[in-house]
């Protein structure tokens, strides 16, 4: 199955502290812990059937625009998300510890 990430709706899930999409009724999340200020952003869970894809990528875009739209510093835990910034620097500003003013 072709999967059309730029179609595909992305939820945030706030009680379940989750972004997350469902394909064919399987779920594919990225899941996070929120601490006032900054969020750990702590794995990337892409159903088998759908990896590949962009599928990760596009959980892990959303998260970003979202932290970054919020002014939280982002702490990522997983290696996928890391290595996602490590590939995109215009959201390695995010990971920066900020200070007071």
């Amino acid at each position: 199955m072709q999967i059309n990430v730029d179609e595909l709706k992305i939820i945030h899930n706030e009680s379940e502290n989750r972004f997350e999409t469902w394909i064919d009724n399987q779920l594919s999340k990225l899941d996070y812990m929120q601490d006032g200020d900054t969020i750990v952003m702590t794995h990337v869970g892409v159903h088998p059937d759908q990896r590949g894809q962009g599928v990760a990528g596009k959980l892990t875009e959303v998260a970003l625009g979202y932290a970054k739209e919020k002014s939280l510093r982002v702490i990522p835990m997983c290696s996928y998300i890391a290595a996602y910034i490590r590939k995109n620097p215009e959201y390695g500003e995010l990971t920066k510890q900020r200070t007071g003013g």
